[in-house]
């Protein structure tokens, strides 16, 4: 409550034309009081009229009032100054560099509450007292402050903008209705407004349901996130338990390929340890006997000797008379030789299956974009197409930086090279194609418009006519009977074709579409299957054809 009467004291010594506290205070007849130099201000302007009046109640004074010191409102001035809170109370109010300000106020300026839009002017509190008081005034449309009023007055005319134009679509005056703008469709700005509103209106309804939509769709996106993290962890943890026991499994295959040679090891070299001891024991048999004989062919009595020859003499027959035999080459090698090639095999199966893996893992997915309904929306996928020189049979003629062949007699001076057609009258692109891509081909005279792989023509391999192998897919536009072929399997399709046609291709989705293209896109044949290997866009020409890869817009 004490707050509330100081905030009374210093709004009671205010200046209600410069709304500072009083400077040099005078009070008029009617009871009002000034600053001196506020109020002879105004009357100086009101001096041509010969008519002086107060600004707050609109008393008039003739003649011009002479002007004395309030020395009591003086003092009282004087008193709240010192108190320090005068300015403060004010400063809030006073209008900034970013703030609309009060069109009416003198010195320094309060902020603006609210702008009319008939007296094209801005008010503060003070000021805007009149408009709610004041009957003629209470009828004006006050709106939240703005510095853009005088963009409602004509620039022809200078009149209020308060109608509305339908045929140019822009704000005029009533002058303007009539002048200028005479015989278009005109209302008033009001009706356009509430008409506008309306629309205004529905496309916010719009704009919120898609909101929610697609706050559903990001709820969704979020759980789908969640999915794939949870999926992605089961798969690598099941795929850890299946190779772990893969390795495992090698591991005691390992094991059990060094036990059983350890034990053949063994085996064999105690049958060889056998035979040596035996050997052994032959040969200690035979010294003695060498021994027995060297001494009896040393005896001198020949009568002992002869009687002793035929024990001595007599050899026991050798029960293994051959020699002993060895492998001539290293033992174990067929072991190594053998898991040698279940290693090789192992790797060979490995390799193609890895490739499998790796293929199955590169087409998880989750979101499938839809094929484009409208040809601007596959323009969006455009892609500029130009021809490789290194590719073009040497019938074909390239021209206009490579984007247009033509189908000649005379052969054209081509280098040789290992991608290089023969035999079949073809050419593929520079570009290799990914993701998703889209191009036209203008053609005349019948043309092949294909897709294929890099490797269709590759070195010592012969050519394959677009579409009679697995490495492409090809569009006959044959004017009589248009086929698609892949891998030698021919399909009709519905002619007759426009001479423009239209390709687009989604690689990781494996959707392969021609179209044909006039004044609307005709579906002639979609492929859905799985792409390996990047693809090029392929022409093949018969006799007289020419094609070429428009620019498109």
């Amino acid at each position: 409550m004490a707050q509330k009467g100081v905030q009374l004291d210093q709004e009671t010594f205010s200046c209600s034309i410069c709304l500072d506290l009083l400077n040099n205070p005078v009070t008029i007849p009617c009871g009002h009081s000034y600053c001196m130099s506020c109020i002879q201000t105004h009357w100086d302007v009101e001096d041509g009229k010969n008519l002086h009046s107060c600004p707050q109640c609109r008393q008039t004074f003739t003649p011009r009032p002479v002007l004395v010191k309030n020395t009591l409102f003086a003092d009282l001035v004087e008193q709240l100054k010192k108190t320090g809170l005068g300015a403060a109370a004010a400063d809030h109010c006073y209008a900034g560099a970013e703030d609309v300000a009060c069109d009416f106020c003198t010195g320094r300026k309060l902020k603006a509450v609210k702008s009319c839009l008939v007296c094209l002017a801005s008010y503060c509190d003070n000021h805007l007292e009149h408009h709610y008081n004041m009957a003629p005034l209470k009828k004006h449309k006050l709106v939240d402050p703005s510095e853009k009023l005088q963009e409602n007055v004509c620039s022809f005319h200078d009149e209020v903008m308060k109608m509305f134009c339908r045929t140019d679509r822009q704000c005029i005056c009533y002058l303007c209705s009539v002048e200028e703008h005479k015989g278009h469709d005109t209302v008033s700005s009001a009706a356009e407004r509430t008409e506008r509103q309306t629309e205004l209106e529905v496309s916010r309804q719009k704009i919120q349901q898609r909101i929610k939509d697609k706050q559903k769709d990001v709820k969704a996106l979020q759980q789908e996130v969640e999915n794939i993290s949870r999926c992605a962890d089961e798969a690598v943890e099941k795929n850890h338990k299946i190779l772990t026991e893969l390795i495992r499994l090698l591991e005691e295959r390992r094991s059990d390929v060094e036990r059983q040679i350890r034990s053949k090891e063994e085996t064999e070299v105690s049958r060889v340890k056998e035979q040596e001891r035996k050997l052994e024991q032959e040969i200690t048999e035979l010294r003695r006997k060498d021994s027995e004989m060297d001494k009896l062919a040393h005896t001198h009595d020949h009568n002992q000797f002869l009687l002793q020859y035929p024990s001595v003499s007599t050899l026991r027959e050798d029960p293994d008379s051959s020699h002993v035999h060895v492998r001539p080459r290293s033992y174990f090698e067929d072991v190594t030789t053998a898991v040698s090639e279940l290693r090789d095999k192992l790797q060979l199966s490995l390799r193609e299956e890895w490739t499998n893996i790796s293929k199955s893992i590169a087409q998880t997915q989750v979101l499938l974009e839809p094929e484009p309904q409208t040809r601007a929306g596959f323009l969006q996928y455009s892609r500029q197409i130009t021809l490789d020189p290194n590719t073009a049979h040497k019938e074909l003629s390239l021209s206009e930086e490579n984007k247009r062949v033509t189908r000649v007699s005379r052969k054209q001076n081509y280098p040789d090279h290992p991608h290089r057609f023969s035999s079949r009258r073809q050419v593929l692109s520079r570009e290799s194609l990914t993701g998703r891509c889209y191009w036209e081909v203008e053609w005349k005279e019948d043309v092949w418009v294909a897709v294929a792989y890099k490797d269709i023509k590759g070195k010592g391999h012969s050519d394959r006519g677009f579409g009679h192998d697995d490495k492409s897919w090809a569009l006959d536009s044959n004017s009589n009977s248009p086929i698609f072929r892949h891998n030698s399997v021919r399909s009709c399709v519905p002619g007759p074709l426009s001479s423009r046609i239209g390709v687009y291709l989604d690689h990781t989705a494996g959707i392969l579409s021609f179209y044909s293209v006039s004044k609307t896109m005709t579906l002639i044949h979609r492929v859905q299957t799985t792409f390996t290997q990047p693809l090029y866009a392929g022409l093949g020409l018969y006799v007289g054809s020419t094609a070429h890869f428009p620019k498109l817009h």
